[in-house]
């Protein structure tokens, strides 16, 4: 697949199946996030690869945010609501955690570190893709909460950007549409 299809085609698949996926197809993933371009080659990204029961790593990160933001519930509820967010860490047979470690240098802006960490999820998606997987990249609020920070252990500056769930996908990816960069683009030519 060359890289115009490859950009065009790949949609975000929510939906894959449980079938595992071999580990050098996970590596050649991995190795296509770290080409990914970043401001004065800081590499800042960070990946955990979660598969199996180590999936329940993020399902504890999951239940932990939920029950923070519960309030006051009793032990069954609290049960009931661990239970229901572990289960969002297993929609896929690969989950790759992707965080960013800002930089301290000067004159690499922290902005830029995000881009390049979301630069590498990019290629990720865009590799799998080739590869015959389906991703899709998951955010939200809980990817944010400072008990998902604690889950994975960041620390100071460093955040998670997404995690990349990673399958084969349960069918065909829908059509894509987008608004023609016609209507998006000024030419500035003086």
């Amino acid at each position: 697949m060359n890289v115009k299809e490859a950009i065009l085609s790949r949609r975000s698949i929510g939906k894959v199946k449980q079938d595992a996926v071999p580990e050098e197809l996970v590596q050649q993933v991995l190795e296509a996030a770290v080409w990914a371009p970043n401001h004065g080659q800081t590499e800042p990204w960070r990946f955990w690869v979660m598969t199996g029961e180590g999936r329940k790593l993020l399902g504890r990160g999951y239940a932990e945010v939920a029950i923070a933001e519960a309030g006051d519930i009793s032990p069954d509820e609290i049960a009931e609501l661990r239970a229901a967010q572990e289960k969002k860490a297993l929609r896929a047979p690969v989950v790759i955690a992707v965080a960013v470690t800002p930089t301290a240098l000067p004159g690499v802006p922290e902005i830029e570190e995000y881009a390049a960490a979301h630069a590498a999820v990019h290629n990720m998606s865009l590799m799998a893709h080739a590869l015959g997987l389906g991703t899709i990249w998951r955010t939200g609020a809980p990817t944010y909460h400072p008990k998902m920070k604690e889950v994975f252990g960041l620390q100071g500056a460093e955040e998670l950007v997404g995690f990349v769930y990673i399958g084969y996908p349960e069918r065909e990816a829908p059509e894509g549409k987008r608004t023609p960069h016609q209507q998006k683009t000024v030419w500035v030519r003086e």
